[in-house]
This record gives C-alpha cells, sequence and structure tokens, in this order.
C-alpha cells in the first residue's frame, strides 16, 4: 500500500512539474514583453486549475484521489464556491480590459507589438479562465460519478 501511495504522490509532483512548465511556456511572452502585468497569480490560477480538473476528469483512477470518498464528496461541495471565485476573476480581468484598455496591459510597446500582445493576452487569459470554469463544473460532476460508481460498482 506504502509503494502504491509512492507511486501516486510521484506521479501527482510530475503534473505538478508539468503544470509549471506549460505555465513558463504560456507566460514567458507576456513576462519577457510585458514586466508589469498585474494578472500573473490569476493567469498561473487559471492554468492550474484548468490542467489539474482536466486531468482528474479523465484519469481520475490514477489519482490519489480514487478511492478517498469523503475527499471527493468534499470537493464536491468546494467546487461550487470555487467556480464563483473563478467567474469573478475572469469577470475583474474583462472589466480592467473594458475600463483600461487593452493597451494599459503592454505599456510602451510598438503599435505592431501591442496589437499582436494585447491579442495574446486577451486570448490566453479567456481561454484558461473560461476554460478552468468549465472544467471546475465538469470536476464536480465527475466527482458525483465516481462516487457513485465506487459506492454502488465498486469502480472509479
Amino acid at each position: 500500500m506504502e509503494k502504491k501511495n509512492s507511486i501516486a504522490l510521484r506521479i501527482e509532483l510530475a503534473w505538478l512539474l508539468f503544470t509549471l512548465l506549460f505555465f513558463g511556456v504560456i507566460a514567458a511572452p507576456i513576462y519577457l514583453k510585458v514586466p508589469s502585468f498585474p494578472f500573473y497569480w490569476t493567469n498561473l490560477l487559471f492554468v492550474a486549475v484548468f490542467i489539474t480538473a482536466t486531468r482528474y476528469i479523465f484519469f481520475l483512477s490514477g489519482t490519489f484521489l480514487a478511492r478517498r470518498q469523503l475527499l471527493k464528496i468534499a470537493f464536491i461541495f468546494l467546487t461550487i464556491p470555487f467556480i464563483f471565485f473563478l467567474v469573478s476573476q475572469v469577470h475583474l480581468f474583462q472589466t480592467f480590459l473594458d475600463e483600461q484598455g487593452p493597451q494599459s496591459l503592454v505599456g510602451n510597446l510598438p503599435l505592431t507589438e501591442e496589437t499582436q500582445m494585447s491579442g495574446y493576452i486577451q486570448t490566453e487569459m479567456l481561454l484558461f479562465g473560461v476554460g478552468s470554469v468549465i472544467a471546475m463544473g465538469l470536476f464536480a460532476f465527475r466527482m458525483l460519478l465516481s462516487v457513485w460508481r465506487v459506492h454502488n460498482h465498486k469502480t472509479v
């Protein structure tokens, strides 16, 4: 049993490393061109939630959550306020763009780079923001399905 937990922990750490590397690739153009970007932590949250929730939706049987019924039930109820939080963060970003304009994000870049970078930032933030909201909604249903399967059929 301990060896199985050790393997699950290593897989979780590998996925965490993958998520951080993926975020580094996604955020590198923003960091290099816009060092004063005010939404780094929100962006990291969106990417991490999107990747992690999607992974749990499709590969739940290989995770530490597979047989932990109480933890899955807790996650079902915790996703509801977390989805509201994610929606508020997407709304905060969109409100910032509406009030300040995308040009306020990119600073003093040349016009062609400013247009490209503001489009990249807006597309990337909204893709992972909305994706994380959808993934968390599906995650709650996947946890519910898994709880039912473990209880009734002894499968994940």
